[in-house]
């Protein structure tokens, strides 16, 4: 596909790469999974493009988009980072995703930003199920896609192994545009095969040259179902025709084509990179074969209420509607929103209409506020270099919107518009933890609510039953990180404490028991009698109170007293301080005094007359039990079946889901998969995933009591 011998233009660190037109630019994801080698590719075309002078090294911790200091140490992306070039005056946004589950909420930020996406496969680990799972990932988007096999020059790499197990996994849409050339154990080069030219990086810098005789065979069988490939997908019919009656069609009309097709998602050309060779030919891709802005379906946008509006176009002079894709916030610098606009143009200084909606379950409250925009920049690593303005189809950074949120809209202040949100992931790790000391405290609220603020994965709750404060999050490295910013970034030290899962209580049998009380010792007293039945229920019966009182030997005026005292003992637990459930309370008996009863006189009666009712017959103690459907590759489903069977868990059925993926539903207690997003990801090598939902209470086995309730 190559047709120049060297790199376009330079674009400078210090200055922001900026264009007029949406044309002009590419917004490109990479994906794939950890130590696949997104991050050095990403180097390798900052380099190529001359936006730095020296590659960095992840082992080093001095790449451009891996700057945060959990990145640094742990030596992989953690964060969603963007990184733009210019290259044959094109503007390539590069946004560098993570490759680990936990942060699944970055990749599909990242894909809501893109128009294309680099998926890289490393040459030297091939294909595995974490992969395929970004694949589906990207698929489910419609994402357009290309296969970048990255570490050709590994002494374990295999190039044409891990092609064959790309089109295994991916489909026949996988062609390759290049084959590596290995010369004594070594990659020197690269041939096109659409160009049919060698590029030689023996010397350290590209060369074009004629493939010898050695290739002719192996390059004219890749060529042609390349070739096919292209004019099927891209529909072109005539083409077609042309080329099976043996007429040579010219490259440029073949990389016309391999645009379209790249463009419907159905096909999914192959390139390779190594230390210093194919960064030329994947810019050359991104450029000349990439959709731009103007062919992104857009996405969903009505009114604020929810009305759908009349079709917007990716137009600088259009309405504004840009969304914020990531949030960061730092408690000297504020917060910083990065932005893809999807319409109009952002300047600074501009007043806009942020809005942000259907969240509210994880801590986002629907807000709708105008705010003014402050300077716009274009972001590299740490580095913050100013943007005059950002048109439609770019991405920017804009400083200081202190109620802009992860997946917020911003629009034009006299016509609010909402753009609907990509899929959150459900976090379902729950992770509680207290403050360290006094001061932590103080600040653990508002360093909280920036974090839920950058990352929609994650959910606070505040739950009023066991008083804990849980964080629920993506799985452990998701917690870590986590915790981690709340100490380096905002100053906040807490500590993990042991999960306590809210429990009920109920009565294992029926009695009556007595209510008395009664103080005349002088003075004001209190006089309350009340006979009560009581009666356990089925799961799910709720609390009913049955009045039986004839005669007026309890006041009309008192009855509810006595209903609200038993209301309140439920509330508070007999057994274990936890809230009771399912039972029937019946008033049928008990007597007043016409100067010392009174409404609180009775309300105490009743929680006594329940205290004793619970030291008369056996009390249980109910325990939650979830619906949990896991969706797991074939190979594991065994282990999984065992694992929810040893967690006391009731597997209702399997069913077969696509090709080689398996649901298994189950009925689990919460006690037993508090920690199962990190068991599951274990037990199925990191492409197993589940859904819970809440069923019913059942009775807590008498042997796990003493230690539940202790």
């Amino acid at each position: 596909m190559a047709e120049r011998a060297t790199g376009g233009t330079a674009g400078a660190a210090g200055r922001a790469p900026a264009v007029d037109r949406p044309d002009m630019v590419r917004n490109v994801v990479l994906v794939g999974p950890s130590g696949a080698g997104k991050t050095t590719l990403v180097e390798a075309l900052l380099a190529a493009t001359r936006t730095i002078q020296r590659t960095g090294r992840v082992e080093d911790g001095t790449t451009v988009s891996d700057f945060d200091e959990v990145e640094v140490r742990q030596q992989r992306s953690v964060n969603l980072t963007v990184a733009p070039m210019i290259y044959n005056d094109v503007k390539i946004n590069l946004l560098d995703t993570p490759g680990y589950a936990d942060f699944v909420g970055d990749l599909r930020a990242g894909l809501r930003a893109a128009d294309a996406a680099l998926f890289v496969v490393s040459a030297s680990e091939g294909v595995d199920g974490l992969t395929k799972m970004l694949w589906e990932e990207c698929a489910t988007v419609g994402m357009p896609r290309t296969v970048v096999i990255t570490k050709i020059d590994h002494q374990r790499a295999n190039f044409e192994e891990v092609l064959i197990a790309c089109q295994d996994a991916f489909g026949d849409g996988v062609a390759p545009l290049y084959l590596p050339v290995v010369t004594n154990g070594r990659v020197n080069g690269l041939i096109g095969l659409l160009s049919q030219k060698f590029y030689n990086y023996a010397t350290g810098t590209r060369t074009e040259n004629v493939p010898g005789p050695t290739y002719e065979n192996q390059l004219e069988e890749y060529r042609d179902t390349l070739i096919e490939s292209i004019i099927q997908e891209s529909e072109d019919e005539s083409l077609m025709d042309r080329y099976l009656s043996g007429e040579e069609i010219d490259t440029k009309v073949l990389i016309d084509d391999l645009e379209k097709a790249v463009a419907r998602g159905g096909f999914y050309p192959v390139l390779a990179a190594g230390t210093g060779v194919g960064a030329l030919e994947v810019l050359e891709l991104i450029t000349q074969g990439f959709p731009s802005p103007l062919e992104h379906p857009m996405p969903e946008i009505t009114s604020l209420d929810g009305t759908p509006v009349p079709a917007i176009a990716c137009d600088p002079d259009g309405p504004l509607v840009a969304e914020i894709v990531k949030t960061t916030s730092d408690p000297y610098v504020g917060r910083i929103s990065l932005v893809r606009v999807f319409s109009g143009t952002l300047r600074p200084d501009m007043t806009v209409h942020v809005s942000g909606h259907g969240l509210a379950d994880r801590g986002h409250e629907d807000h709708d506020v105008d705010e003014r925009i402050g300077a716009l920049s274009s972001p590299l690593g740490k580095l913050q270099r100013t943007a005059a303005k950002c048109v439609a189809g770019d991405i920017v950074a804009v400083a200081k919107l202190s109620r802009a949120e992860t997946g917020d809209t911003l629009s034009d202040k006299e016509r609010p518009l909402l753009m609907t949100s990509w899929t959150m992931p459900e976090p379902l790790l729950p992770v509680a933890i207290q403050a360290k000391s006094k001061a932590d405290d103080d600040k653990l609220g508002q360093a909280l609510q920036r974090l839920v603020a950058e990352d929609p994965t994650l959910r606070l709750e505040n739950n009023a039953e066991t008083r804990q404060l849980v964080l629920w999050c993506m799985g452990e490295a998701h917690a870590d990180v986590l915790l981690e910013r709340l100490s380096k970034r905002h100053s906040v030290e807490v500590e993990k404490i042991d999960l306590r899962v809210p429990l009920r209580e109920t009565f294992g049998g029926s009695c009556q028991a007595l209510g008395r009380n009664v103080k005349q010792t002088g003075g004001h007293g209190q006089f309350a009698v009340c006979h009560l039945e009581i009666e356990p229920l089925p799961s799910g019966g709720g609390f009913e109170f049955v009045d039986k009182i004839v005669g007026g030997v309890v006041p009309r005026q008192f009855i509810p007293s006595v209903e609200k005292g038993v209301r309140t003992q439920m509330q508070r637990g007999v057994l274990a301080g936890y809230p009771m459930v399912d039972v029937r309370v019946t008033l049928y008996d008990g007597k007043a005094h016409s100067v010392d009863s009174s409404d609180m006189a009775f309300q105490i009666a009743g929680a006594l007359a329940l205290k004793e009712a619970a030291a008369k017959v056996p009390m249980l103690l109910l325990e939650p039990v979830d619906e949990v459907s896991v969706l797991v590759a074939d190979d594991h489903v065994g282990s999984v079946m065992s694992d929810l069977s040893s967690r006391r868990g009731r597997v209702l059925g399997t069913e077969p889901v696509g090709i080689g993926r398996t649901l298994v539903r189950a009925e689990v207690p919460e006690l037993e998969i508090t920690r199962y997003s990190i068991d599951l990801r274990s037990m199925s090598h990191g492409t197993g995933t589940f859904q819970r939902v809440f069923l019913r209470y059942e009775p807590l086995p008498s042997h796990l009591v003493d230690k539940v309730a202790g």
